[in-house]
């Protein structure tokens, strides 16, 4: 059977219909440089301000000025925690993120050490959500920037942040978050839940690579990363827009976040199934995670006894796609560092695999793709038998 099911939505998603459609003219007809005066120029401006105030809406974004085009969620993330805290180096340098944030935000804050400045790394507990108690104890005189993502791309916990958006006016200090996984899966409402920086990534959430925006409260400082061509993005990111892209990513963002209820139902129905059959047919695995507080899009399961790289092959080899961790990091042989942080033991995070959830992912794909688990563990175990006591 030539069957392919895809369930590593977490990592990228295909391009929408809607979104293919608002792109097209881009390539061909409204192709002018956005910077130049002429028609051609004006034109695609108009199609920046379109995207930006379809953001805007989105997110509830006061104005479209606080939303800046980026190159994606990598770029957005490195500008907030590296431009935030060089716009606010008089003020202090100390920065405090978690361990288990995506590794865009843990190596901007690892070049800022090399700069001087001081990073908290908060711990999580075994769900993996950030200790407020901890938050409030690592804050001090000269914190200028808290970074915590919204869903964590691994586990698919949600962090609180609302009340760790508050804690961090309390103490004036600006509060960023990584909304990648986040967009489509929650409500995001940057004004209620006090968000003064936000990432977002157009290829998560049905739109095209290469593109994501930062939302930039206003009165919020924040210098640029990249420099070039002043008048680019208000003068605060150099670089020729990406127009195609950006007209992409502004209505996957207005029809994710449309759809935001729906699809979590959906998403909620399907995962819910997939642990329902899982249950049935396969011995000895824990789910990594907060038990409710976490994204339906994402399921992260450790198979006792076996090695998450080779049932991982022996999916595919069946035309199931899913993943060992974060796109970003799966090509590494070394235990995820979210699992660690989250102290889920070596022998046990080295079995993990992340199933990540589409709108389109059937009860039929779930049913194929739990049995054939069934089989791949069954087969590795075989080779190397799991031992119950020890877990």
């Amino acid at each position: 059977m030539d069957r392919k099911i895809y369930l590593d939505n977490a990592s990228t998603t295909y391009v929408s219909n809607e979104v293919l459609n608002e792109m097209l003219p881009c390539f061909n007809m409204i192709y002018g440089n956005a910077g130049s005066l002429h028609s051609f120029g004006r034109s695609s401006v108009a199609v920046l301000d379109k995207a930006r105030d379809r953001i805007k809406e989105a997110i509830n974004a006061k104005k479209s000025s606080e939303i800046y085009f980026t190159s994606g969620g990598t770029e957005a993330d490195n500008w907030a925690v590296i431009g935030i805290a060089h716009a606010y180096a008089n003020k202090g340098k100390h920065i405090i993120t978690s361990q288990i944030e995506h590794h865009a935000v843990l190596n901007a804050c690892h070049y800022l050490e090399k700069e001087g400045y001081q990073v908290t790394y908060l711990p999580v507990d075994e769900t993996g959500l950030v200790n407020i108690t901890e938050l409030l104890h690592a804050i001090k005189k000269g914190t200028t920037l808290i970074s915590i993502m919204a869903v964590n791309n691994e586990v698919g916990t949600i962090q609180n942040i609302k009340t760790i958006a508050k804690i961090a006016h309390d103490y004036d200090v600006v509060f960023h978050s990584d909304a990648v996984q986040a967009i489509g899966n929650l409500n995001i409402n940057v004004q209620d839940m006090e968000i003064d920086a936000l990432s977002i990534s157009g290829h998560k959430i049905h739109g095209p690579k290469g593109v994501g925006a930062l939302y930039v409260k206003s009165g919020v400082k924040i210098d640029p990363i990249t420099f070039g061509g002043d008048s680019q993005e208000r003068g605060k990111r150099a670089g020729t827009e990406n127009v195609a892209g950006i007209a992409g990513l502004g209505k996957a963002v207005e029809t994710a976040c449309r759809n935001q209820a729906l699809t979590s139902r959906k998403l909620k129905s399907t995962r819910d199934y997939f642990v329902e059959k899982l249950t049935e047919k396969v011995e000895y695995f824990q789910i990594n995670g907060h038990k409710h507080q976490k994204s339906n899009a994402i399921l992260n399961v450790s198979f006792y006894g076996v090695e998450g790289e080779s049932l991982l092959m022996l999916l595919d080899l069946a035309g199931i796609c899913v993943s060992t961790s974060s796109a970003c990091t799966s090509k590494s042989l070394l235990p995820s560092h979210v699992l660690k942080a989250m102290k889920v033991p070596d022998e046990i995070a080295q079995g993990s695999i992340r199933f990540s959830f589409g709108i389109n992912t059937s009860k039929s794909d779930i049913d194929y793709v739990v049995e054939e688990i069934r089989k791949a563990v069954n087969k590795l175990r075989a080779i190397s038998p799991v031992q119950p006591g020890r877990f």
